[in-house]
């Protein structure tokens, strides 16, 4: 994965679409924490350096496609651009300074050698949607529409949802968005990218 390419892309897409009051703070955060080099998870999609970023561009990616698809080429008239990039390419920051670097021992070829893997490391347990939300609001304010799509896109992989709460189905007949970046994360994360078994 070239991680500077797929930073620059980012960073055009944020730059051209977002200009929300405070979105420069916003990716100043992301760019001096490690937003640009993070995996995406410990060991099943994209768990390698860029995993995080490569993952934030394959949803937004996702939503748009989805957004078209339902709304047509009037989308911009149901959801601006500027949602769009927000909720498509924020909608992960939780996992900003979320993994550390651990070494385990392994056996190859007869030998044990120490081999490198991503372990989480959580120095602000908030959740994760909703630790999103909070992270975006420190720097710039969400609609209500983003704030909740954001904070509902894990839908039944929420651990509330595991826990019994069922807001998760309020917030999807509510705002329809919730629905889409849920099923653009879903789709990012089975369909296009590589997974561990």
């Amino acid at each position: 994965m070239d991680v500077n390419a797929i930073k620059n892309e980012f960073c055009t897409i944020y730059n051209a679409h977002i200009n929300r009051a405070g979105c420069d703070k916003m990716l100043e955060y992301l760019s001096k924490n490690d937003f640009f080099t993070a995996p995406a998870s410990t060991r099943f999609h994209l768990a390698e350096e860029g995993g995080l970023c490569a993952h934030s561009l394959n949803v937004y990616k996702r939503l748009l496609w989805l957004i078209k698809q339902e709304y047509g080429d009037d989308y911009a008239k149901v959801y601006s651009d500027e949602t769009i990039a927000i909720v498509g390419l924020l909608h992960d920051v939780c996992k900003v300074n979320f993994y550390a670097v651990d070494f385990r021992n392994v056996k190859e070829n007869g030998e044990w050698i120490k081999k490198p893997f991503y372990k989480v490391e959580e120095k602000f347990p908030y959740g994760h949607g909703e630790k999103s939300v909070f992270i975006i609001s420190q720097y710039m304010r969400l609609t209500a529409e983003e704030a909740v799509a954001i904070n509902w896109h894990m839908g039944g992989f929420d651990d509330r949802v595991k826990g019994g709460n069922y807001a998760v189905s309020d917030a999807f007949g509510k705002y329809k968005l919730s629905l889409l970046i849920h099923m653009a994360d879903m789709a990012a994360s089975y369909l296009d990218e590589e997974r561990a078994e």
